[in-house]
Parts: structure tokens; C-alpha cells; sequence
């Protein structure tokens, strides 16, 4: 994708992606609909400013845990579901989308510890052929530049029509993609850059990385992070769907206008192939908030490839949200206002926007998500981000 920065910072999001256009989405105008802050026995008011801080911005419904040595802070507002009227619930469900990134590296890290693969191994040594024509060469891409952003693939998400206005969402949402279809959207361009020359945000390097898993194990991407992330985490709310196109459980609703293509409509059912290992997950901000802490606290990866996995490139285009920003394996590193910096991936879908930071050491950790368009400019950005630079620096 040749990245466009707008108010939503397209590089990191799923959403603009997925649209391979830079949408400018402005404020859902649901805040008025929005239903009275939840009050969990372990509530902040501090925590209870920020949400509500966010969700004043045009978001929907907004979920956020800080959690750290003393135990989770927790702090709810707006709905989940505007048919209903619903609050949004701490324990509410939704699409992780990016996010779903760093699930898909740990389990490549995971086959490196364990000697099956080396970050040092082409794509083509694993998938010969698949990245071929138009100047494309899987011999010259690394497994590591994949994990890293650094490949220079074109991001197929840029020429995918479903979610490039209402109509085509509607139209598309309920169809399945394969991984080498996918990929081949992304071959029929020309390479953005020689591989290793910078750092470019593309899908297709995890589309890419989710096919290797399965040649390398026998196994899809998605039943690989259910058996060595979800279930000996115990994630029980969260889930690496297929072409399933509902959020089952208790979840949060999507909205979205796609930058004022029409009227907002309802987001939330999806076939999440269309997104893959770049972004199909779905989660909680508990279950987050426990994968990132075991993750950033040594209980996934071996000390090397943790190392691996922590080691950043310049990730300049992302400066408008997070001035400073590095990229390592799956991973966004982040400075903090206070000094040091935190681990992070966002990840965004119409409708849905997740935002995390973890402590170098996983003790400390905030997720949050938030539903609906946001505001048009980086209001809602900033304040999401005041809402985890605060809470990591208290």
C-alpha cells in the first residue's frame, strides 16, 4: 500500500488498509445515544475521565483495563449495541483486527526457538513461487522482514474494494478470500521498495507469515495460535475465526460511514478472511491485557527470540500519532511522556479501534478499545493515547 497519513493514521489500521484508501472518518454522532458509565467494583475515577475523555470524541462505546502489580483497574462508557441501547461491558467482545499481528509473530518466534525455521530463511524457501512477477522476488525477502514491515510488498489490502464505502462492504462483507488469493492482489504490483530499504507497513507480510506457519507445522495459522497462545493462556473470550462472520457472545457493535460513503451502518458481522493473519482475531481487553503481560514477561518466547522480537526498526510514518515510533516483530514500540517506553500493537476495523501499551518487563499493561468512527481530526487518537501514556506513567 503506498501509505496515506490522514486524521486516522492509515499506516497502522486495518480499516484504511483493507480499503487501500485513506479515510478520513469523522465522528459516529452516537455519543447523545450513549448509556451511563458502568462501575466495576475495582473503578478509577481517574481511568473514568479518560473513557469518558474518549468517548466525547464521537466514538460509540469504549472499554479500558490498566492493570499493574496491585491488580486491573477497569472503566466503561457509551453502548454496546445502539438498537439496544446496552452499556458496554467490561467483558464485551470485539474485533482485535492488527492487533491480531502480534499473536502470529510469537507463534513464527515460537517455530525459531524451537529450530523448525530461522528468521533468516526467504520466503521462497518455504512458499517457492508464491512471491513471483512484476519485479517480486521470494527469494530476496526474509522471514524477519516479513515480522518487520520491511519486505517493500505492496499491501493488498490497498486494491480489496469490500470495505472502501458502504455499498461495498455491504455487497462484499460476506465473502471468502483464500491466503494465495490475497497475496496475489499484492504480486500484481510492482514491490514498493527493495527489501530491507525501509520500513512500510503491509498486510501481505502476515498473510505471507500465517502460510509459512502452515507449512512449516501442517497446521493453519489460526489452530497453531489457539493451541500454543489461547488455550494455555486460558483466553477463553478470545478467538482466531475462519470465515465465521459473527461475534458470538457478549460483544461490542461496530459502526462505521466509511468516511461519509453513506449512511453509518452496523459493521459487526464479517468474514474475517478478508483479513487473515493480518487482522481476523477477536478478543477482550482481559485476554489482551494476559497475552501481552505473558508475552512482555518471558512466558511465550525464549529469552533470544523475545530479544528478536524486541529489536525495532525507525518507523517514521507513524509519527503523527506516536512521534518516536519503532517497529520491531509484531511488536510497536512506543516513548513514553514520562521517560522509557512501552510495547504495543493498535489495530483497527471499521467500526472497531484497539489500543494497548505494556511495561518493557509485561508488569504493567493498558488495553482499550472503542467503537465507532471517532472524530475526523486526531482528537480521538490523542486522547486514547493520554489514556495509556497516563495510566504507564502514574
Amino acid at each position: 500500500m503506498k501509505t496515506k497519513l490522514t486524521s486516522r493514521i492509515v499506516a497502522t489500521t486495518l480499516v484504511t488498509a483493507l480499503a487501500g484508501i485513506g479515510l478520513t472518518l469523522p465522528a459516529a454522532g452516537a455519543t447523545g445515544q450513549a448509556a451511563k458509565p458502568t462501575h466495576d467494583r475495582t473503578h478509577s475515577k481517574s481511568l473514568q475521565a479518560d473513557v469518558d475523555a474518549i468517548l466525547k470524541t464521537g466514538t460509540v462505546g469504549v472499554l479500558a483495563q490498566s492493570t499493574g502489580p496491585r491488580g486491573s483497574r477497569y472503566a466503561t462508557a457509551g453502548v454496546a449495541d445502539k438498537a439496544t441501547g446496552a452499556a458496554a461491558r467490561s467483558g464485551d467482545r470485539f474485533r482485535m483486527a492488527s492487533a491480531s499481528k502480534t499473536f502470529v509473530a510469537t507463534v513464527v518466534l515460537q517455530l525459531v526457538g524451537e529450530g523448525r525455521l530461522s528468521l533468516d530463511d526467504t520466503v521462497d524457501h518455504w512458499l517457492p513461487g508464491v512471491v513471483s512477477g512484476n519485479g517480486n522476488d521470494g527469494s530476496r525477502i526474509t522471514v524477519r522482514q516479513l515480522l518487520q514491515h520491511t519486505s517493500g510488498l505492496f499491501n493488498y489490502t490497498a486494491d480489496l474494494p469490500v470495505l472502501a464505502s458502504v455499498d461495498e462492504y455491504q455487497a462484499g462483507r460476506y465473502t471468502t478470500w483464500t491466503p494465495e488469493q490475497l497475496v496475489g492482489m499484492a504480486t500484481g504490483h510492482a514491490p514498493d521498495f527493495e527489501p530491507g530499504a525501509k520500513w512500510a507497513y503491509s498486510n501481505t507480510n502476515y498473510i505471507l507469515a500465517g502460510m509459512i506457519i502452515q507449512k512449516v507445522t501442517g497446521h493453519s495459522w489460526e489452530q497453531q495460535v489457539t493451541k500454543r497462545i489461547i488455550r494455555p493462556l486460558g483466553l477463553r473470550d478470545t478467538s482466531a475465526p475462519t470465515t465465521d462472520s459473527k461475534i458470538h457472545g457478549r460483544h461490542l457493535h461496530g459502526y462505521s460511514d466509511f468516511g461519509k460513503t453513506g449512511p453509518t451502518i452496523d459493521t459487526t458481522a464479517f468474514n474475517p478472511s478478508a483479513a487473515g493473519a493480518a487482522g481476523a482475531m477477536i478478543g477482550t481487553t482481559a485476554d489482551l491485557t494476559r497475552f501481552y503481560q505473558a508475552l512482555l514477561g518471558g512466558k511465550l518466547l525464549r529469552p533470544a527470540q523475545l530479544a528478536e522480537m524486541k529489536t525495532t526498526v525507525r518507523a517514521a510514518d507513524l509519527d503523527p500519532v506516536w512521534p518516536g515510533a519503532r517497529y520491531g516483530l509484531g511488536l510497536l514500540k512506543v516513548p513514553l511522556t514520562c521517560g522509557g517506553s512501552y510495547y504495543s500493537h493498535a489495530g483497527d476495523f471499521p467500526g472497531y479501534t484497539t489500543r494497548n501499551g505494556v511495561s518493557p518487563d509485561g508488569r504493567r499493561a493498558v488495553v482499550l478499545h472503542a467503537t465507532g468512527d471517532g472524530a475526523s481530526d486526531l482528537s480521538t487518537e490523542q486522547a486514547q493515547n493520554d489514556l495509556i501514556d497516563g495510566e504507564l506513567c502514574a
